[in-house]
């Protein structure tokens, strides 16, 4: 089985296909998409089911399956979770690619998927990626008082 990893550089030069067609727009419109079809039966159904305890256990699940480098911290009684990206296995390997240039929004992705499902459920969603050009970043999910 071909690892989620070694799709990276064509998700990214898909990314740049679709905005030379139709700008920008048209990346957030496959986003959209994206997060519509495949995240409403893996981290909707398990916050609707766990709370923000289901954002743990899906971020615990996708980032080892990706081999990253992160912390991750969940507050049950404070409603909170977090995740910092030490180094980003997908921007990183993009980062090292000489044959290609990444998408220049490419770690944008992650915002809308999983704001898209989040907010929806009563959370607050942010998501730092002021250093996501050196493969790391960081969000926090809250549950709305």
């Amino acid at each position: 089985m071909i690892s989620c990893t070694q799709f990276i550089p064509a998700y990214s030069e898909g990314f740049k296909y679709l905005h030379k067609k139709g700008g920008k727009q048209e990346v957030v419109k496959f986003w959209e998409v994206l997060s519509d079809l495949y995240l409403t039966d893996t981290l909707k159904k398990q916050i609707i089911e766990k709370g923000i305890s289901g954002c743990f256990d899906y971020w615990e699940k996708a980032l080892n399956e990706e081999a990253a480098d992160f912390t991750m911290t969940l507050d049950k009684e404070m409603g909170i979770f977090e995740v910092v990206m030490h180094h980003c296995p997908s921007k990183g390997m993009l980062n090292k690619l000489t044959y290609m240039s990444p998408y220049e929004d490419y770690c944008e992705h992650c915002d809308l998927l999983y704001r898209r499902v989040i907010e929806p459920l009563g959370y607050t969603y942010k998501i730092d990626l002021t250093n996501c050009q050196q493969a790391a970043c960081r969000l926090v999910v809250n549950k709305k008082k």
